[in-house]
């Protein structure tokens, strides 16, 4: 009988030995490569004091990333007598437990609130991680609507963007909804969160602290990177929902996207973009210019902002569209 015909059987124990060991391997090589992956996120997100109790978690300001998991955005921790309440909950499932390991190194108390401040996917896609983990979830009703309405888009996007990183993420939505505005009062903190009306997102919301005079802004504020309106933002919305949060005098900016800021920079970084982006458009659209044209509109004055040669040229178009018709 030769080898070839000899009949299958059990294989020897130096077999079994050595298939045990490379499984063993392969597992080891998944761990190690989820904890590489989740570490690397961790060290995208830098933690900053803002007050005693609130703490500003600031992403980079690049493109979503396998590195970065989604999380290139700011994100918002209140310390309270019962837990932490965190605003965005990460954009995916590991971005969140990326977001979760940074929050340890500065809290052991437990996240028992998640506000999601709008419809993109920094803002929402890691609700399941942290109502697994006994989280509750607010949001507003048009950012919920804004969510389902966009998820599979952003499902796509993130396929491209996170490739394997985006594994597990689920589109889980916001337990309670609200629809202009709602007052929590969570371990002796009383919280306002407001939704003014469309701006970067359809159902974008401020989270305000009164007590200690600091505004999360959600994506009303970008600080230190150039905004960008997309297909579903509201330019004159956006302006009139930055007024409404500025009426509130706030001391303390913890922005969408950046780092945390006072007043004045939050106003200079994009309230000032707006509102010059609208009035040179208005301008270029009176004097008969068209979509190909509106590119060349001057916003030289912005352009020491990150991301200001990837977003200013498309910034414009959008604004075009929309003032076109006005």
């Amino acid at each position: 009988m030769t080898i070839e015909d000899k009949p299958a059987g059990r294989p020897s124990g130096a077999k079994r030995f050595r298939r045990a060991l490379l499984g063993s391997f392969a597992v080891l090589a998944v761990i190690f490569a989820s904890g590489a992956t989740r570490a690397r996120a961790e060290a995208k997100l830098h933690i900053v004091p803002v007050t005693a109790t609130v703490t500003a978690i600031v992403g980079e300001a690049a493109q979503r990333s396998p590195d970065n998991l989604a999380n290139n955005a700011t994100f918002g921790l209140i310390d309270t007598d019962d837990g932490l309440v965190l605003v965005d909950p990460g954009g995916s499932r590991k971005g969140a437990a990326a977001l979760d390991a940074a929050i340890a190194t500065v809290s052991d108390k437990p996240v028992v609130l998640v506000i999601d401040t709008g419809g993109q996917d920094h803002r929402w896609l890691g609700n399941a991680y942290w109502i697994e983990r006994g989280a509750r979830v607010i949001a507003s009703a048009d950012a919920v609507a804004d969510q389902r309405s966009r998820a599979s888009l952003q499902f796509t996007m993130l396929t491209q963007l996170l490739g394997p990183a985006l594994e597990g993420t689920e589109a889980v939505f916001a337990q309670e909804t609200f629809e202009d505005r709602i007052e929590v009062d969570v371990g002796g903190r009383h919280i306002e969160i407001v939704h003014p009306g469309p701006a970067h997102t359809p159902g974008d919301s401020f989270v305000w602290l009164a007590d200690e005079q600091v505004v999360f802004s959600g994506d009303i504020v970008f600080t230190g990177r150039l905004l960008g309106l997309l297909d579903v933002s509201s330019l004159q919305g956006w302006i009139d929902a930055f007024e409404t949060m500025a009426a509130l005098k706030p001391a303390h900016v913890v922005p969408g996207h950046g780092p945390p800021v006072d007043f004045v920079r939050a106003r200079a970084d994009t309230l000032d973009y707006l509102v010059n982006l609208r009035d040179r458009m208005r301008a270029h659209i009176e004097a008969g210019g068209d979509m190909i044209g509106s590119v060349e509109v001057d916003q030289s004055g912005f352009a020491h902002l990150d991301q200001f040669d990837a977003l200013a040229k498309r910034n414009a178009q959008q604004a075009f569209s929309e003032l076109e018709w006005e």
